[in-house]
C-alpha cells in the first residue's frame, strides 16, 4: 500500500509541475495571459508541498527518483496538451528513466 500511496504523489507532482510550467509557458510564450501564468505559479508552488508526504525521509532521494517521473510525464502532457509524437527514443529515455526511478525510490534496503 505504502508504494500505490508513493507512486500516486509522484503523479500529482508531476501533474502540478509539469502543469504549471505548461501554463506558465502558454501565458508569456504563447501570449494567454498572465493569469495563465500566474495559475502555473501557483501550480508548481503547491507542487514543492508535494514532496513533503511521500513516505520516504530522505529529500535526494525522493527528488531523484521524482526525476524519472518528470521525464515520463513531461513526454505523456506534450502528446496530451499539444499533439507531440514522441519517436522510440523518447519512449526508451523515458522507459529507462522510469526503471531508474524504481530502483532508486523502491529497491528493497536493509536499513
Amino acid at each position: 500500500m505504502q508504494i500505490v500511496r508513493s507512486a500516486a504523489l509522484f503523479v500529482l507532482a508531476a501533474l502540478l509541475e509539469i502543469g504549471g510550467a505548461w501554463l506558465v509557458w502558454q501565458g508569456v510564450r504563447e501570449s494567454r495571459g498572465w493569469l495563465w501564468a500566474a495559475g502555473g505559479v501557483l501550480a508548481l508552488g503547491a507542487y514543492g508541498f508535494v514532496a513533503t508526504f511521500q513516505p520516504d525521509a530522505h529529500f535526494g532521494r525522493v527528488l531523484a527518483a521524482y526525476g524519472g517521473i518528470f521525464v515520463a510525464g513531461s513526454i505523456l502532457w506534450g502528446v496530451v496538451a499539444d499533439g507531440y509524437r514522441p519517436d522510440r527514443w523518447d519512449v526508451t529515455g523515458a522507459l529507462v528513466c522510469l526503471a531508474g526511478m524504481a530502483v532508486i525510490m523502491y529497491a528493497p534496503r536493509g536499513n
